[in-house]
């Protein structure tokens, strides 16, 4: 009877080992999950030592490109940088409020900087429509509606990842 008591014994240590390591927050990662659904979806793209990214959109209405600049600060909340865009209106503001400073080129390009605007997470909105939307990270960047749905919203923060997460999510770093 003692011969099964230490098989048993690593078996039952075995199981609680692989469970913990299921859970445990492995890798940081930025992660946009699908938000007003009960099973949403994870997806991710794992986080290196560089710290900025950027977000680049085709406004709906200008159809110009717009480039967010954000950096992850070490309790993983955002710190917005800069917005660059083209033209003024619907979210793209023609002057510079408490706390931002903006410049614009002879070319006519709007650089927003923001000096202390700290956020922790957004909701990115994938639109039904065919205009561009990627995410920018160390050089590379990722067409985000090949891999997100159209129509959804998407809760977007960095955060670390568990292994099953990692294993149940969509890797967008390929």
């Amino acid at each position: 009877m003692k011969r099964w008591r230490i098989p048993l014994g690593f078996l039952i240590g075995a199981i609680l080992l692989m469970g913990a390591a299921l859970i445990i927050p492995v890798k940081q990662a930025f992660t946009f999950t699908e938000t007003r659904t009960e099973q949403p979806v994870l997806a991710y793209c794992l986080m290196g030592a560089e710290s900025e990214f950027q977000i680049r959109y085709v406004h709906s209405i200008f159809l110009t490109d717009v480039l967010e600049t954000y950096q992850v600060q070490h309790d993983t909340s955002l710190k917005f940088l800069t917005m660059r865009y083209e033209d003024v209106g619907i979210g793209l503001p023609a002057y510079a409020e408490k706390g931002e400073t903006l410049e614009v080129t002879e070319t006519g390009i709007y650089t927003l900087t923001y000096k202390d605007k700290v956020i922790h997470s957004f909701v990115l909105y994938i639109g039904d429509v065919d205009a561009q939307l990627a995410f920018r990270y160390k050089g590379t960047e990722i067409d985000l509606k090949a891999y997100l749905r159209r129509g959804n919203s998407y809760d977007f923060r960095v955060k670390k990842l568990t292994l099953y997460e990692l294993l149940k999510g969509v890797n967008l770093n390929g």
